[in-house]
C-alpha cells in the first residue's frame, strides 16, 4: 500500500502558479529602474556596491548553506540577490568596499541564516545589514558625495533630509526642490535618489500583485498625516508632507522592503497596523528624533511586532469561541 508523503516547508506559501523563485525575480526587476538611476547618479562607485553587495551576499548564503548541508540550488531562488541590491541601495555611494562587504555579510548571516534561512527571519535582511553598518561606522556611514550630474567640486555633500534636520529654519534654503527630489538629482544613499524610478519599479510590483498594496498605502498616509498636521500648523519650521514622502528612503523603503512577504502581517487588519505604525515612527523620528531618516528603525521596530500583530489580528473561524485559543 502506497503511504502519502507530507512536506513540511517555511512560509511564504502559495496556493496557484507563482514559486518564490518567480517572484523573488520579478522584485530584482522591479528594481532595474532604480539600479540604473543610481549609475547615472553615482556612474562607477554605484556599480562596484552592487556587484559587490550581490555577490558578497550569494557567497554568504553558499557558505551558510553548505555548512548546514541543505540544498544548494536554494542559492538561486532570488532571495539573497534581492537582499544585495536592496543593501546596497541603502548605502552611500562613497562607502568603501571593505565596509560594503562586512554588511552583506551581516545581511545574510544575522538576518536571514541565523533564524533558519528563508521563511524564518524575523527582520528584513537588508535592513540588518545596513544597521549593523550604521551602528559600527556611523562616520561612514554619514559621508555623502554629491551626484555627478551636480558638478559641485566638493568632497562631501548633505542629504535633503540633513539639509532640513541641521538648518535652523527653512528660509536658508534647507529645502531641496520637489522636482528634484522626483527625479533623483541630489546626495543621499543609491536607491533612495531617484523616486520616479523607484514609483515605476512599484508600479510594476502592484500590477503584477506581488505585493501588498496596504502596506505602502498605509506607510505614505500616515506619514502624510502626521507630518502634514505639523506643516500646518508651522509651514515656516516643518517640511511639507510631500517634501518627506519624496525625500530619504520612504519610497524604497514602503514598496519595497516593508513589503517583505516574510516579515510583514498576514492579513489585512494586521497590515494596516503594521504600515501605519510605520508611517508615524518615520514622522517622529524625522520630526524630533537624533537622526535626520528613520525609515529603517521604523521598518526593524515594526517586524519585531509582526508574530504579535498576526496573534491578535487573526479573524475568528467561524463558530469559534471569543477567547478560545
Amino acid at each position: 500500500m502506497k503511504q502519502n508523503t507530507f512536506v513540511l516547508k517555511s512560509s511564504p506559501h502559495f496556493r496557484d502558479k507563482d514559486s518564490v523563485s518567480k517572484i523573488m525575480y520579478t522584485v530584482v526587476l522591479s528594481l532595474i529602474p532604480a539600479v540604473i538611476a543610481s549609475v547615472y547618479f553615482f556612474r562607477l562607485k554605484a556599480v562596484l556596491i552592487y556587484i559587490t553587495c550581490v555577490a558578497t551576499c550569494l557567497a554568504t548564503e553558499a557558505v551558510f548553506l553548505k555548512v548546514r548541508k541543505k540544498d544548494l540550488r536554494s542559492l538561486w531562488d532570488g532571495s539573497a540577490i534581492i537582499t544585495g541590491m536592496l543593501l546596497a541601495m541603502t548605502l552611500p555611494p562613497s562607502l568603501s568596499l571593505d565596509l560594503v562587504i562586512i554588511g552583506s555579510v551581516m545581511a545574510i548571516a544575522l538576518g536571514k541564516q541565523v533564524f533558519g534561512g528563508l521563511g524564518y527571519n524575523v527582520f528584513n535582511p537588508a535592513l540588518v545589514g545596513r544597521a549593523f553598518l550604521q551602528l559600527a561606522f556611523p562616520v561612514a556611514m554619514t559621508t555623502w558625495i554629491p551626484p555627478v550630474t551636480l558638478n559641485v567640486n566638493t568632497a562631501t555633500f548633505a542629504t535633503p533630509l540633513g539639509n532640513l534636520k541641521f538648518q535652523s529654519s527653512l528660509t536658508q534654503g534647507a529645502l531641496i526642490p520637489l522636482k528634484d527630489l522626483f527625479w533623483g538629482n541630489v546626495g543621499g544613499c543609491l536607491g533612495e535618489t531617484s523616486a520616479a524610478a523607484l514609483l515605476l519599479g512599484a508600479l510594476f510590483l502592484l500590477f503584477r500583485r506581488v505585493i501588498d498594496w496596504r502596506i505602502p498605502a498605509g506607510v505614505i498616509s500616515s506619514l502624510i498625516l502626521f507630518t502634514g498636521a505639523f506643516w500646518l500648523a508651522q509651514p515656516d519650521s516643518y517640511a511639507s508632507p510631500l517634501f518627506h514622502v519624496l525625500a530619504g528612503g520612504l519610497i524604497i523603503g514602503a514598496f519595497f522592503m516593508a513589503t517583505d512577504m516574510v516579515t510583514s502581517p498576514i492579513n489585512p487588519l494586521g497590515t494596516w497596523i503594521y504600515a501605519l505604525g510605520i508611517g508615524v515612527l518615520v514622522g517622529l523620528i524625522r520630526l524630533f528624533g537624533g537622526f535626520p531618516e528613520g525609515v529603517m528603525f521604523s521598518i526593524l521596530f515594526m517586524n519585531t511586532f509582526v508574530p504579535l500583530i498576526n496573534r491578535y489580528t487573526r479573524p475568528r473561524i467561524l463558530g469559534e469561541r471569543r477567547g478560545a485559543s
